[in-house]
């Protein structure tokens, strides 16, 4: 604060020094000085024209400098004249001016003093002096950059609140893997006796948000050594050569300080793979991932310092960067399940104020797909609209719209619907949530709005039943028939098809070809005719090769409108025989706007919608059930736990084994 009130003040004080330098200026241009001969003065003196005088004896001259005025003279006008003290005629006018009617005022010499000779002389230089020395070392400051291109801008983690592996929910395999790292960089000897090597390096891979810089300064927080951080970025310039540089300078510093961890973020941005793609080669890239394979694993060694690496694009690494020797270990962090989700939710909602009615399980089981940061980031948004509502806790309702926003945007509460539109909106979203309930395999619906959200009309949450690794043909034909249900249902009840089922053929038509093409399900065999894109601007061929004629290409074409035709007719098939549960979702959505999964599980079972009380009973039966589960879980798994026990007692040689509980066998077999 204090240094904002002096900021504040120094343009006003400059300006008033400029102030009174123009008004000094102005005064001395003002003024009118006449030079007087020794005659000239001594005739005004003999005349009594003098009125007033001011003498100032100069030793080292040997004269007197006289000023004064005349008479005659104007207010600003005065006269200037010299005389030598030696002058007689003057000194008996100085001494007898009773005589001659003058005012009379003595100045003493100022270079008689030596303080007043260094004030005048010595501080305007040093004054000068200082101002050059001043403006140059802040030019130099602000050209610093300039003048150490080829200095390391990695930076050493100083942060008092560090990061250990409590911060980090869920990662559990890809906390084992790091954890090697800090066992080695506390006691080496423990790997060094068995000739084991540690990795140079570790590659963090997998999608956005996932914890991968997290897990990094976990690493750093619980091996409690020097931790230098750097974005791979940070290493390419303008002039080639200097991304080298900034290479050798951070090792060499690592060096000095090891055992030590260098974190690089984004790597993909310094280690392309070399060659020429779309546009030529990048030089300065090029020499800084040579010059970065020479430093993990060259002539030289660099005992005692880790790499770890991030990236969510390995597939355009260069080769020779994840060789052994380099990046020995590729960890992948993937998206979390739901177990890890529920972990990630429970960090989050520390300085959270949730409601009793907030249960993080049913949160995680909502969110497949999203990744730490995004559940972060629901919360965030869940408590800013308990801010905006005037509310002291966050509550489901909240949790949920804060889900509407991350998934498809904020809700348009200020568009409003023709009434046509609104039943054309629920009678769309019906036609989905319908074939969701119908069908074994399709996506389950979780919540049902026609307020749009977003570029959609109206929203629907399905996800499926149970997260999987693989999918089958068969769901993925009932996925197809569920997004089908939107346009099925504008054709039976209206006669007449929109376009707002653009999206729900986007994704249908995503899926048919890669069933086609990618997994061989279709009457083309089990063979891939195409992969994935690749970026030509990141090293990768411009002229791809096609794996398939253009007769192929037909049957390609042909095999897709079969997938997209039979689901369409199952679609057709299944809503026609459902028209009136149909019609009752999308009569209960016209009325109410937002349908979630118990209450559409509810309307589908007695007809009407619940009430509060009725959800508030479902959900504790849905709570006893679950937990009736959960302890069978637990006793199994405690009776395979002490069963594990007493067979490594027996194998010990313990005595009474079998009489013993869990807690006392574990005590029996540390000693």
């Amino acid at each position: 604060m204090k240094k904002t009130v002096k900021k504040g003040l120094v343009p006003y004080l400059f300006l008033i020094l400029v102030m009174l330098g123009i008004f000094y200026f102005f005064n001395v241009m003002n003024q009118k000085v006449n030079v007087l001969t020794y005659d000239e003065l001594m005739k005004a003196f003999d005349n009594k024209q003098v009125t007033e005088i001011e003498v100032t004896p100069k030793e080292r001259a040997k004269v007197y400098e006289i000023r004064g005025k005349l008479s005659d003279y104007k207010e600003n006008e005065t006269f200037y004249s010299r005389v030598p003290l030696s002058d007689a005629v003057m000194n008996r006018i100085l001494d007898s001016n009773d005589e001659y009617s003058f005012e009379l005022v003595t100045v003493a010499d100022p270079e008689s003093s030596s303080l007043l000779l260094i004030l005048v002389n010595v501080v305007p230089m040093i004054i000068l002096v200082g101002g050059a020395i001043y403006l140059f070392s802040k030019q130099m400051k602000g050209n610093s950059n300039s003048m150490d291109f080829g200095r390391s801008k990695a930076k050493l983690n100083t942060d008092d609140n560090k990061v250990t592996f409590q911060d980090v929910a869920g990662l559990k395999e890809e906390k084992q893997e790091v954890k090697e790292l800090i066992d080695f960089l506390k006691s080496p000897k423990k790997f060094q006796k068995l000739g084991a090597r540690i990795p140079k390096g570790v590659l963090l891979v997998g999608p956005p948000g996932t914890g991968k810089t997290l897990l990094a300064r976990a690493v750093a927080g619980e091996a409690n050594v020097p931790f230098y951080y750097i974005s791979g970025s940070e290493f390419v310039e303008l002039f080639v050569g200097v991304g080298a540089s900034r290479v050798r300078d951070m090792f060499k510093q690592a060096k000095h300080n090891a055992p030590c961890l260098i974190f690089i973020d984004e790597i993909d941005a310094v280690g392309r793979q070399r060659g020429t793609g779309l546009g030529g080669g990048h030089d300065e890239r090029e020499q800084t991932l040579n010059q970065l394979l020479t430093e993990m694993d060259g002539f030289g060694a660099n005992e005692g310092i880790i790499v770890i690496a991030a990236t969510n694009r390995a597939d355009v690494l260069d080769p020779a960067l994840l060789r052994p020797g380099r990046f020995d270990r590729q960890v992948v962090v993937g998206l979390p399940d739901p177990k890890e989700r529920e972990e990630i939710l429970r960090v989050h909602a520390r300085n959270k104020v949730l409601a009793p009615t907030v249960k993080l399980e049913a949160i995680a089981k909502r969110t497949p797909g999203f990744s730490g940061a995004d559940l972060e980031n629901l919360l965030n948004e869940a408590a800013l609209l308990a801010v905006r509502r005037d509310k002291n806790q966050i509550t489901m309702a909240e949790v949920d719209e804060a889900t509407d926003r991350v998934i498809a945007g904020p809700a348009k509460t200020s568009r409003k619907y023709s009434q046509h539109e609104k039943e054309l909106v629920a009678y769309h979203e019906a036609g989905h949530a319908v074939l969701g309930l119908k069908l074994d395999d399709a996506n389950v619906v979780q919540k049902i709005t026609i307020i749009p959200h977003g570029q959609a009309g109206g929203y629907n949450l399905m996800l499926p039943k149970e997260e999987r690794n693989f999918a089958s043909r068969t769901e993925l034909l009932d996925q197809i028939t569920g997004l089908l249900g939107g346009r099925v249902m504008e054709e039976i009840h209206f006669h007449e098809v929109t376009t707002g089922a653009q999206n729900d053929f986007e994704k249908a038509t995503k899926i048919a070809r890669s069933m086609v093409t990618e997994f061989g399900m279709s009457d083309l065999g089990p063979i891939q005719l195409e992969q994935q894109e690749e970026g030509v601007f990141l090293g990768r061929d411009y002229n791809k090769t096609r794996n398939f004629s253009n007769e192929v290409a037909h049957e390609i074409d042909l095999q897709m409108r079969k997938i997209i035709n039979t689901c369409y007719d199952k679609a057709k098939q299944v809503l026609t025989e459902n028209l009136d549960l149909v019609k009752l979702i999308a009569d209960a959505l016209m009325e109410y706007e937002v349908l979630t999964k118990e209450q559409i599980d509810y309307l589908v079972s007695h007809g009407e919608m619940p009430k509060e009380e009725d959800l508030l009973e479902e959900e504790n039966k849905t709570i006893d059930s679950n937990l009736s589960v959960e302890k069978k879980d637990n006793d199994e798994q405690e009776d395979s736990t002490l069963t594990e026990l007493r067979k490594k007692a027996k194998e010990k040689g313990i005595k009474g084994y079998t009489k013993m509980t869990k807690e006392e066998l574990e005590k029996e077999l540390e000693k």
